[in-house]
């Protein structure tokens, strides 16, 4: 079989911006799970509903947005509303399904602050408690589906390694860049990619967008060592976490707390927390940057600051999605880029595994009764597919009454 995608001839019926919005806003307030139940709940909707699409094409936008940064459900949704009407169908899309749950988040930042005593403190710890089996499961699932063969494993065993011996930002892209390279060395058997769909993005659309990645990325550093803890700044370090995130919304967290918390910007549990309360809502836990935004906002800028946030994480998944879509044929032919591609998803498991223990069960777990706690909502997640609300809720009652009976 040949390595070059085919390009889908389908052409999609055209519609309008209002019509993406009222669709994507449905998704964003019923749609909970993290992003592969999003990508179900995308295909059922948007392809067996409401036809807009084909399954190959929609395999195809799930492929690209899944072997690039950014968040995959949200870079989908996207190129669904770029495909249905345009640029404006686009925005439509991904402002429908990100606001709902924004909102809700913005909303736990004003709140948070004003909720003291010990009944809030077990509901924080509970909600810390989330992150543990949340992140569990992430990392049990996508080792299975991400690190197959001894290889993949071995890339993601010295990508943790590095992160808990040195940590840092600067560490975490030195592990992703040894996890290119490893797998250009050892994964050249990393198969083939899916036909996308035409289109209203060519070459010179999306050079532009690769460029205005490429610079944002390379200027976001700069802005913030020049103008630290100003708003530039908090946009240059979710810029550069959004750069970064492969695989998924929780490897998000390794890179904004070792970005945020260690620079003084809110705290460890201010920052688990929210993490923890991300996984209540429907929508894409990149939103979790709303909360962040808004928790380190001066007085009276919570709403700026909280938006900036939500943007910059956001917009580098949207401009290299765009610039994928001419890109995507070249991938195609070239096993080293597939290659590379595995070998960083490989490495992206082993970030988690190593965010897991460091922050997650350092300040999460301390004792017995958190371990049974958070073990119980693993198992739950794992083992019998319970929804991340639920386990939100267990986790919460199990603090109180741990908290009560103490």
């Amino acid at each position: 079989m040949s390595d070059t995608p085919v390009t889908s001839t389908r052409a999609a019926k055209p519609g309008t911006a209002i019509e993406v919005l009222m669709v994507s806003l449905m998704l964003g307030l019923t749609s909970f799970g993290g992003p592969i139940a999003h990508l179900g709940y995308f295909e059922r909707t948007y392809v067996r509903q409401r036809q807009w699409l084909s399954a190959d094409e929609y395999a195809g936008f799930v492929a690209l947005s899944q072997m690039s940064p950014g968040p995959a459900s949200s870079k989908v949704g996207f190129l669904i509303g770029l495909r249905r009407a345009g640029w404006a169908g686009a925005l439509a899309a991904w402002v429908g399904f990100t606001l709902p749950s924004a909102i809700a988040m913005l909303a736990f930042a004003l709140l948070a602050p004003r909720m003291q005593g010990g009944a809030m403190d077990a509901v924080l710890h509970g909600l810390k408690l989330v992150a543990v089996a949340v992140v569990a499961q992430a990392v049990w699932s996508m080792a299975r589906k991400l690190c197959p063969d001894l290889p993949r494993a071995g890339l993601a065993l010295l990508a943790a390694a590095l992160l808990l011996v040195f940590g840092g930002a600067w560490t975490q892209m030195l592990a992703l860049a040894a996890g290119a390279l490893g797998g250009i060395l050892l994964c050249r058997d990393a198969g083939t990619l899916t036909a996308l769909p035409s289109m209203p993005v060519g070459p010179k659309a999306g050079g532009a967008a690769l460029a205005a990645f490429l610079a944002l990325l390379a200027l976001s550093p700069l802005v913030g060592h020049a103008v630290p803890h100003t708003l530039a700044a908090l946009s240059a370090v979710f810029y550069q976490a959004g750069a970064l995130v492969f695989g998924g919304g929780h490897v998000l967290l390794p890179l904004l707390h070792d970005a945020l918390v260690p620079s003084g910007w809110l705290s460890d549990d201010a920052f688990l927390a929210g993490y923890g309360v991300a996984q209540a809502v429907p929508g894409p836990l990149f939103t979790f940057s709303a909360y962040v935004g808004a928790i380190v906002a001066p007085s009276g800028s919570a709403l700026l600051w909280s938006a900036a946030a939500l943007v910059f994480l956001f917009l580098p998944g949207m401009l290299i999605a765009l610039a994928g879509l001419p890109l995507w044929t070249w991938l195609g032919r070239h096993s080293s880029a597939r290659a590379a591609l595995a070998g960083i998803n490989a490495a992206v498991v082993g970030i988690l595994g190593a965010a897991l223990y460091d922050p997650i069960w350092t300040s999460a777990v301390h004792g017995g009764v958190d371990v049974a706690i958070a073990a119980a909502g693993f198992l739950l997640l794992e083992r019998w597919r319970v929804p991340p609300l639920a386990i939100v809720v267990l986790c919460v009652c199990a603090s109180l009454l741990s908290a009560f009976a103490a």
